[in-house]
């Protein structure tokens, strides 16, 4: 899985720390960023037989932070209603 560029993004996270991926991303006023991830073939074909995603957050030992997956952008979906 791979961090994707999409056409809302308005900033890049970890751009000048080596040590992480450059990760493409929506930062809202209200605090919400958005980012997208594209799975390979391999990685789609396993998500179709187990239906399972396996996530990993760096809290660096402070309180983890709310956290929504989506199969959909929700910068899209805000857009609808």
């Amino acid at each position: 899985m791979k961090p994707s560029k999409f056409k809302q993004q308005n900033c890049v996270c970890a751009q000048e720390q080596p040590e992480y991926l450059p990760l493409p991303a929506y930062k809202s006023e209200d605090g919400i960023v958005t980012t997208c991830w594209r799975l390979s073939f391999a990685e789609r074909i396993r998500v179709l037989f187990t239906g399972k995603i396996w996530w990993q957050t760096m809290t660096f030992n402070k309180p983890l932070q709310p956290q929504k997956p989506s199969a959909t952008n929700p910068l899209e979906q805000k857009n609808e209603k």
